[in-house]
């Protein structure tokens, strides 16, 4: 060894030893907290807190909100503005209807829809606004051409950036909502969502301004401009914006089903969705500037089809959910955690419909007939027992209600681990949705049991499974199904324990 190593080693202070007994003198002699020399740097601490990080989106996508209204106000007028305003919400709720339809297995949360829609009406489209403005002055300025710089700026600009404001959203929900987003549907629900507010925006506008021509040309009814402009863009195109959008969360959607290991594929999937959105927006703003038959043109050739194409998409992407819990539950029916019956109710919307209003008239009518007032049983329901009876009954029906929507949740953890996409805190989250299912089973049980008969996916005379009775779980606190507990008997029909 080196006489400089050996320097080196002697001029390095000693680290104290620890010993039990000095433990006690040692921690005596720090001082109070006051007289700390060095404190913790809490680095990131407020970014930590819920409450800021919704204050904060909430005012910024207020700001936004008030830039972006106010913008619109300026170009349109006060009058223009409010007529806009009120054509432009007319498509919104069959816009909303349709995809939280389409979401109806495994509903994502109203929050991450209320942001959706915030940020395409109000971030995505003050971005666009300011964006295409800019570029289409510059592009003015450059060639000395304005017609040619609207024609760039529409057929270029404007789906470019108009596409990556609106995919912005569905970047933070998958980044941030990654247990939320699990499937194309989920991509298609929150693209959707995005691009029918910022359509909302949009709307406004261009409503706004054909009411103010109508106003300076003098025309009015059918043949003016915005009885035109409302049947291009709200009868026969509403769907236009979301439809580009909706390549981008297709995108989006087989990015989260792809393993982790994927990392290229992660990637290159929301990259080549974003892509064909933006081409697809292009040959659309395109086609009314080339030819005076173009729109037609691609309407019917190239948007009608591409619509019903990913519309069909949608759809099946729907019914493979509901073949994803009749795969996937059944493995925790054999294991006790849930009935034979229930995994067939489940993958069927109308047996959970039944389900829901089963134990919603069962337990209301349990209700009137138990409920005594004062003065013993009352012959005649009163206001009361009535009022009491109808808030039992929704409390079944929320409870089945919210039993079948972990029990999708669980199906889809399932296959997430499965395909190597579940993350290292499946077992956690595992038990706590098997933890929410046997709380609310005694109610959801009987129901779904019977919605299972009702619709015929089960035969009344269901034979016997060919596994023993389970007893008491033994890594769940030793839950299990309890003695003579008959799953397809209604809860008034219990045989005495």
């Amino acid at each position: 060894m080196s006489d400089g190593s050996v320097q080196q080693r002697r001029s390095q202070p000693a680290v104290p030893l620890l010993e039990e007994q000095r433990v006690g003198e040692i921690l005596a002699a720090v001082p109070g907290r006051r007289h700390w020399r060095y404190r913790p740097r809490r680095v990131g601490m407020v970014w930590r807190s819920r409450t800021f990080r919704v204050s904060a989106v909430f005012t910024v996508l207020a700001l936004c909100g008030l830039a972006i209204l106010a913008l619109v106000r300026d170009q349109t007028g006060t009058h223009g503005f409010l007529v806009g305003l009120g054509l432009a919400v007319l498509p919104v709720p069959l816009l909303m209807t349709a995809f939280r339809w389409l979401d109806r297995v495994d509903p994502g949360p109203w929050r991450n829809v209320l942001f959706a829609f915030a940020w395409g009406a109000f971030a995505a489209a003050l971005v666009a606004i300011l964006a295409n403005s800019f570029a289409t002055r510059w592009i003015a300025t450059a060639t000395a051409d304005p017609s040619n710089a609207d024609t760039l700026g529409a057929t270029v600009i404007a789906p470019v950036v108009e596409e990556s404001a609106k995919a912005a959203a569905v970047l933070l929900i998958f980044l941030f909502r990654r247990r939320e987003f699990t499937g194309i549907v989920d991509g298609v629900v929150i693209a959707g969502i995005t691009a029918s507010g910022f359509a909302f925006t949009e709307n406004i506008l261009y409503l706004g301004n054909a009411f103010g021509e109508d106003q300076q040309i003098g025309t009015s009814g059918v043949v003016s401009v915005t009885a035109a402009t409302f049947f291009v863009r709200a009868v026969m195109s509403p769907f236009a914006h979301p439809l580009f959008t909706v390549l981008t969360g297709i995108g989006f959607g087989l990015a989260a089903a792809a393993p982790r290991r994927r990392r290229i594929r992660r990637i290159v999937l929301p990259l080549l969705g974003l892509v064909l959105a933006m081409g697809m927006h292009a040959l659309w703003n395109g086609s009314a500037v080339f030819s005076p038959y173009g729109f037609y043109a691609v309407y019917g050739v190239f948007m009608v089809p591409v619509f019903g194409l990913v519309t069909w998409l949608a759809i099946w992407s729907r019914v493979r959910e509901l073949r994803t819990l009749s795969a996937e539950l059944p493995a925790y029916a054999a294991a006790g955690w849930l009935t034979p019956a229930e995994p067939l109710a489940l993958s069927s919307m109308r047996a959970r419909g039944l389900a829901r209003d089963a134990a919603r008239r069962r337990y209301a009518v349990e209700a009137r007939e138990t409920w005594q007032s004062p003065y013993g049983p009352a012959p005649v329901p009163s206001a009361r027992a009535r009022a009491a009876a109808k808030a039992n009954g929704k409390a079944a029906a929320r409870a089945v209600a919210e039993y079948e929507s972990f029990a999708t949740s669980l199906a889809s953890l399932r296959l997430q681990a499965r395909r190597g996409t579940a993350g290292p805190d499946f077992g956690d989250r595992e038990l706590e949705l098997l933890h929410h299912l046997w709380q609310r089973r005694q109610v959801a049980a009987p129901a779904l049991a019977y919605a299972a008969q009702a619709t015929g996916r089960l035969r009344p005379a269901y034979p016997p499974p060919p596994w023993p009775a389970p007893g008491p779980h033994p890594q769940y606190g030793g839950y299990g199904p309890g003695p003579g507990y008959n799953p397809y008997l209604l809860p008034r029909q219990q045989p005495p324990q």
